[in-house]
């Protein structure tokens, strides 16, 4: 499939260990790795190509990236069993509710369901 022009096709973000980020999405979201070297892996089996680099800068978010789950209270425990830190519990928003949360390298994302 070739990507189209002007839509979101890839989203990188930067890691501290990428065998803790790894696991973190394997176990909470059972996403799919493939490695390019030590310093970087990409994802698959999300929704959307992207990938994780090595960084040993202080990592700051720019943008928030928003995920599916029709069952927000599963979800909500997956990220929680693998280790996920809770930044902003489910709350509701015109067309459904989310919650938002931070992953071992303190990337923070989001989880929203229209249940």
């Amino acid at each position: 499939m070739n990507p189209d022009n002007n839509h979101i096709n890839y989203i990188e973000f930067k890691a501290k260990d990428l065998s803790a980020i790894k696991k973190f999405y394997k176990q909470a979201f059972d996403w799919t790795f493939t490695d390019y070297g030590p310093t970087y892996t990409a994802f698959s089996n999300s929704g959307v190509q992207g990938g994780f680099e090595v960084s040993e800068d202080k990592i700051v978010n720019g943008v928030l990236v928003v995920l599916y789950h029709a069952d927000l209270g599963q979800a909500l425990s997956n990220v929680k069993k693998a280790g996920g830190k809770i930044v902003m519990d489910v709350f509701s928003f015109p067309g459904g509710r989310r919650f938002h949360f931070s992953d071992p390298s303190g990337n923070e994302l989001s989880v929203w369901s229209d249940q």
